[in-house]
């Protein structure tokens, strides 16, 4: 569920979350051009780490971009959200817990924050602060990807190259989205051919 566009004295938080190419920065661009529509004063940001596409935009895997400020930590949202009606921010696992206390500041205030970020690792553990900022946002929004494999809806970041650090910004080169069936934290190959859907996997 959507909030509508415009808070009237109250801010809240809203979450959009999931795997890998599920859309998430693309559905915060989304509601921010459509806060920026209805005439609203936005701020938009991401974590330093991320810089696939430019470091002044937030940018989808769909090519779509947004001017964004870079940040390397979430104390720094409060200093440059100025006058800011609506505040995105895109890549929230990057960010660590000090964010959570950050948006419950903002929406406390009258703000309404969108956040957007992923909800578990490689591993499939909870990603931090995501589990933390659900509990306390007024929406969720949970995408789903289209697994690689077998095409089925996809909720899990199957990473293909052999890396062990958490943090690892990558795209297709690093990343497949998988279904629970097709997820292996533990193999790190890509799949080359697609399989039909319900085809068995033994049989590959």
């Amino acid at each position: 569920m959507t909030p509508s566009l415009q808070p009237v004295g109250v801010g809240w938080i809203e979450v959009i979350t999931g795997c890998m190419f599920s859309g998430k920065t693309e559905e915060l661009i989304r509601r921010i051009r459509r806060a920026q529509y209805a005439r609203q004063r936005v701020a938009v940001f991401k974590p330093g780490i991320d810089n696939r596409y430019a470091e002044d935009s937030v940018g989808s895997h769909s090519g779509q971009r947004l001017r964004s400020f870079q940040i390397e930590r979430a104390v720094e949202i409060p200093a440059l959200v100025g006058d800011a009606e609506v505040v995105g921010i895109d890549e929230a696992q990057f960010l660590g817990p000090e964010l959570v206390e950050i948006a419950e500041r903002l929406a406390n205030g009258g703000r309404r924050v969108i956040v957007a970020g992923l909800d578990m690792d490689y591993r499939g553990n909870p990603f931090e602060p995501l589990p933390q900022l659900l509990a306390v946002s007024e929406y969720i929004t949970k995408n789903l990807a289209i697994c690689m494999v077998c095409g089925n809806p996809a909720d899990r970041s199957q990473r293909v190259v052999n890396r062990d650090a958490r943090f690892l910004v990558g795209e297709s080169d690093a990343y497949e989205a998988r279904c629970r069936r097709c997820w292996d934290p533990n193999n790190f190959e890509p799949r080359q051919e697609r399989l039909h859907l319900g085809q068995n996997l033994s049989e590959t």
